[in-house]
């Protein structure tokens, strides 16, 4: 599977910014999708999940009420629409996927699980 991510930008606190990541997969797979993030001098970490059908969705904390993932099987897409941006936002977004057909009982927020990586997109907020 291989994954490409844009949509990146730069914009002010306050702002919006919707990332797309395309996967290059069979209609049929089975893969869930995740975002992290790293951010200047730190590690990487995550953000959003969402199961194969999108029936469960996981967020870290610090974006549950800004972000929000969705995914189109049909054009084997995933989306991350972030909503309020604050400069602490500020990041490398990867795309990833985890090949399961769970809806839950994972560690979504492992970036170990993931088997495939996209090349990330950067994302700027200004103050």
């Amino acid at each position: 599977v291989q994954l490409q991510a844009s949509g990146g930008g730069l914009v002010q606190a306050g702002g919006s910014l919707r990332l797309s990541c395309a996967a290059s997969e069979r209609p049929d797979s089975a893969t869930a999708k995740g975002w992290f993030r790293r951010a200047p001098g730190k590690e990487r970490e995550f953000v959003a999940a969402i199961s194969w059908r999108g029936a469960r969705t996981y967020y870290t904390d610090s974006v549950k009420g800004r972000f929000t993932i969705s995914r189109d099987n049909a054009k084997n897409t995933v989306y991350l629409q972030m909503n309020s941006l604050k400069p602490e936002d500020t990041a490398v977004y990867y795309c990833a996927a985890m090949k399961t057909r769970l809806d839950y009982g994972l560690d979504f927020q492992s970036d170990r699980l993931y088997d495939f990586w996209g090349q990330g997109t950067l994302v700027t907020v200004s103050s």
